[in-house]
């Protein structure tokens, strides 16, 4: 059986223009499919359309080809996508993987605790719908008490699904379908076989894999780099003022988002052109260098 040529991915959400972090995440991304002679592909997720600001995935595409990033295929749009994952869950549904919920946010608020990423919810609706409300979510069955995987960065990580996690939405009430859902669909058709993100996603990985094996499909491997904080310890974004990436200075910004991850680029490197500043960085990335932490 021949091996699948590497193809990783970058994923960008267009909620406004690329920052420091964002391009730190692009790098080690590209770095590392290019190190292994792979595929590099790009995929807009912009299924959060309240959130999602106009313009903002243009902006993103032109700054990613001003700092010189090559992608190898057509980019994925999620908004085009929705027949693809109403298709997965009704597989889902036909499976009794997934249940409907009707209870709102504030009910769950009131009977969950507290898991490592919000309210867990405990499961009121897995044997019918608790009230009498038509808008409905769809959530999956989170059965598995232990999930452990191995970080190519972070090292072994297990998450108690039931008592961290409980069981997740695929689909929102108002008919959004979740990050979850759409990045597993998506990466089993751009047949992704290794991620590279930051570290904020990576008690998402446990999610997906559950639903890659309820789904039958091949789990990439994953590696979670260091997130970037401003100077009080907040994840950049938008809702922290982050500062959006400028073209003028990209041969210094690219310098330094490859010192961030563990190289030690030559003073003189941000005076170069950005190719030769991309072709230090090919000849000089390893993994092993990024920082095993979350920040």
């Amino acid at each position: 059986m021949n091996t699948p040529i590497y193809t990783g991915r970058y994923a960008p959400s267009p909620t406004g223009p690329l920052h420091f972090g964002s391009l730190v995440a692009a790098v080690a991304s590209f770095l590392d499919s290019r190190a292994h002679q792979g595929r590099w592909l790009l995929r807009m997720e912009d299924l959060d359309k309240p959130r999602e600001m106009p313009g903002a995935a243009d902006d993103i595409l032109r700054t990613l080809e001003a700092y010189g990033f090559e992608w190898d295929d057509k980019i994925i749009y999620q908004s085009e996508r929705h027949d693809v994952y109403q298709a997965t869950l009704d597989q889902l549904i036909a499976d009794d993987k997934v249940y409907s919920c009707n209870c709102s946010r504030r009910e769950v608020a009131d009977i969950a605790h507290a898991g490592i990423e919000g309210p867990v919810y405990p499961g009121l609706c897995r044997d019918g719908l608790s009230r009498d409300r038509k808008t409905i979510a769809w959530r999956f069955k989170t059965d598995v008490a232990h999930l452990v995987f191995n970080d190519r960065i972070q090292g072994s990580i297990d998450h108690c699904m039931q008592r961290d996690i409980g069981d997740f939405v695929l689909k929102r009430a108002d008919g959004q379908f979740a990050y979850q859902l759409a990045v597993v669909v998506d990466d089993a058709e751009q047949g992704i076989t290794h991620v590279v993100r930051g570290a904020d996603l990576l008690n998402s990985t446990s999610r997906q894999l559950l639903l890659q094996y309820s789904l039958n499909l091949h789990s990439p491997v994953y590696a979670h780099i260091p997130i970037a904080t401003n100077e009080r310890g907040e994840k950049l974004s938008k809702q922290t003022q982050a500062k959006a990436l400028r073209v003028d200075n990209a041969a210094l910004m690219l310098t330094q988002a490859i010192q961030f991850l563990g190289l030690n680029p030559p003073d003189a490197l941000a005076q170069l052109p950005l190719s030769d500043i991309w072709q230090w960085a090919y000849e000089h990335w390893q993994l092993e260098k990024v920082p095993q932490q979350s920040s």
